[in-house]
């Protein structure tokens, strides 16, 4: 058997922490100047608060990178617009591995349905070096409350407020189409991501929230929290007893996946580098069980097939958003 595994609320309280240098095998490839990649501690920007998901799979990330490639990967939180500043500090760094990040499908496929043309963030604008994971979304409610599915919140006789994790993100889809879809009276509330959503659910200040599976499931075991819906094709092994969307007549589909980037126009032998260290923390027990744990799927494609993803899921969401009149901007 695995070694026990950690799950993501376990260790988000030392999530805030640096992560410290280990030892590792170095690598020869070379950076702009010709020397080892990494030659010195290389900077992992999120564009999330500590505690959610984005931030601890980052974090997850960063450790095998430090054992793998011999030097420290530091994950520093810049949270807000759904991952744009942290993208915004990447993009505008040397393209020298120095600075790299693991963004969020979101923030590229949704988040331009929501934000002006000046304000898209464009994958572009990066070099993707891989995939990590990918996710899925659950719809939930405090234990306080008597609901249990879909159909309960369209007789709640008031207006039902939703906790997402930020406009322009899966969360606020799925959740958006959902209420939109049902005919339900509702009202978005939009957190910088998935810990303080959760916290609002926790705390009654929202009725309900679209939160990843990894940042609910430990609240929905403990029985504080109660599954309505899931948003993937079919039921998913983590909540084999809650139902699809889909089996509750929404047709709403919607994940979340995330890849590491670089600054465009990084050297490619740094880029392999990268990757090669990614392949290697995958395959390690740790990381294993911490995808096992948190009901995170192994995306681990190259940078090429992750873009052919991102434009797929841009045009399909984009045409569900027509589809039922949905405005992300709010």
């Amino acid at each position: 058997m695995r070694k026990q595994s950690l799950s993501l609320a376990a260790i988000a309280a030392g999530a805030a922490l640096a992560l410290s240098a280990c030892g590792g095998v170095s690598t020869s490839t070379g950076g702009d100047d010709g020397g080892e990649y990494p030659s010195g501690a290389v900077e992992m920007y999120v564009g999330a608060d500590p505690g959610g998901s984005s931030d601890l799979i980052s974090r997850q990330v960063a450790t095998g990178l430090t054992d793998e490639l011999g030097e420290t990967f530091s994950v520093i939180n810049r949270s807000g617009s759904n991952g744009a500043l942290a993208a915004a500090e990447v993009e505008q760094a040397e393209p020298n591995g120095d600075i790299i990040a693991i963004q969020n499908a979101s923030l590229f496929a949704i988040t331009p349905l929501a934000v002006a043309e000046e304000e898209v963030t464009d994958i572009n604008d990066f070099d993707v070096v891989g995939g990590v994971s990918r996710d899925d979304y659950v719809l939930v409610t405090s234990a306080d409350n008597d609901w249990a599915t879909i159909d309960d919140l369209k007789s709640a006789g008031k207006k039902v407020t939703y906790g997402t994790t930020g406009v322009g993100t899966g969360s606020q889809l799925s959740c958006g189409l959902t209420y939109s879809t049902a005919g339900i009276d509702s009202e978005a509330v939009p957190f910088d991501g998935g810990a303080p959503a959760l916290t609002a659910l926790l705390g009654n200040q929202v009725d309900t929230a679209c939160l990843q599976v990894g940042e609910a499931r430990e609240n929905i075991e403990s029985g504080k929290i109660t599954p309505l819906s899931v948003y993937a094709p079919e039921r998913i092994d983590a909540l084999p007893d809650v139902p699809t969307a889909t089996e509750q007549g929404i047709d709403v589909e919607v994940y979340q996946y995330r890849f590491m980037t670089t600054p465009k126009g990084t050297p490619q032998d740094v880029k392999d580098a990268i990757w090669e260290g990614m392949q290697a923390t995958f395959e390690t027990e740790d990381y294993q069980a911490f995808n096992e744990a948190n009901s995170l799927t192994p995306m681990e494609v190259p940078g090429d097939e992750v873009v052919e993803a991102l434009e797929s899921d841009k045009q399909r969401y984009a045409d569900l958003v027509e589809q039922y009149d949905i405005n992300l901007a709010e």
